[in-house]
């Protein structure tokens, strides 16, 4: 089968196409026909720096988190799924979706795919979902009426966390580039900052929740904008944001948040999938695709991505 693999960390030409071994599933494990991928926010650093996947040299040569595609053989133990079911989810820290084929257990976070919508649409969305739907309904308590801004608002998690807190329904105020005010009021907002000519924390306005979602404001930035009880949410535990996150505030005291949304349980994650599907066929929720780029030209997403502008996700189309 054919897979992009790296066996150096470096820029994006480190990564190549290859002909590897197509796996076989094992008896409690599915083989799934990736018909799409992305290429996350993350994906990038993982490439380029030593860290989670190896120090001297990349120990899972085959990238990729997200995927959508169809179950092509299962192993006999497999109850869950059928061969011809399409699904979407994450192979989480195993990577290993920039490929053809790939198995995972049948416990994965994967569910089965969305009736309305496209394999691309599909792949687009566990990322931006499966990380703001814990930040806003378990750490943030999200409830109706309240008032949540959302920085970073057309990124890939910016993007999702809109819908969301609109269907818990909360007033949403989105911050992002001008570009993309359209896109942002189109998905829920009710008001849209463009951050270069405002600063939110200036405005004198106040909120139930913040959500930094692509954290490039502190919560000491953020602290003032904040209601009486109301809660920072940030994608990275920075050093500033630490002690906040240990230290015992009261009830009616001004809270910063962190989930380590990659580390929680598949199962968590299949059953918030879940959850997305149900909102998708709903017609409530949406994925928004930025650019698409065949398996062939990984190099070319990469060097996109890294850039720092996309708008939702990059998507990898592969044909198997």
């Amino acid at each position: 089968m054919k897979a992009v693999v790296y066996d150096k960390f470096g820029p994006p030409e480190v990564l190549y196409l290859k002909e590897v071994e197509k796996p076989v599933p094992a008896d409690n494990e599915i083989l799934i026909r990736i018909h799409a991928t992305t290429v996350a926010a993350e994906d990038p650093g993982a490439r380029s720096t030593p860290g989670l996947n190896g120090l001297s040299k990349p120990k899972k040569p085959i990238l990729g988190w997200y995927l959508a595609g169809e179950i092509e053989s299962i192993g006999r133990n497999v109850t869950l799924y059928k061969p011809g079911d399409q699904v979407f989810g994450s192979a989480g820290m195993s990577y290993g979706t920039y490929a053809e084929f790939i198995c995972l257990s049948e416990d994965a976070a994967l569910t089965l795919k969305p009736v309305n919508m496209t394999f691309e649409e599909a792949a687009a969305v566990p990322n931006g979902g499966l990380t703001s739907l814990p930040f806003l309904r378990d750490q943030a308590e999200i409830k109706s009426g309240q008032k949540v801004l959302i920085n970073g608002a057309s990124g890939t998690v910016g993007i999702s966390a809109i819908q969301l807190a609109r269907i818990f329904g909360a007033e949403v105020t989105g911050v992002c580039s001008r570009a993309n005010l359209e896109l942002v009021k189109s998905l829920g907002a009710s008001e849209v900052i463009d951050y270069t000519k405002e600063d939110f924390t200036n405005s004198g306005k106040a909120y139930d929740v913040i959500f930094d979602a692509v954290a490039k404001r502190s919560f000491a930035a953020c602290r003032g904008s904040l209601e009486p009880g109301g809660v920072y949410l940030t994608t990275t535990p920075t050093l500033e944001v630490i002690p906040f996150l240990l230290w015992p505030f009261k009830t009616k005291s001004k809270r910063a948040k962190f989930a380590a949304t990659a580390l929680r349980s598949a199962n968590k994650k299949a059953e918030d999938l879940g959850f997305l599907k149900q909102i998708i066929e709903e017609g409530k929720y949406r994925a928004v695709i930025d650019r698409q780029y065949p398996l062939e030209e990984i190099v070319e997403a990469h060097r996109y991505v890294e850039e720092g502008h996309k708008k939702g996700d990059v998507v990898i189309v592969i044909r198997g």
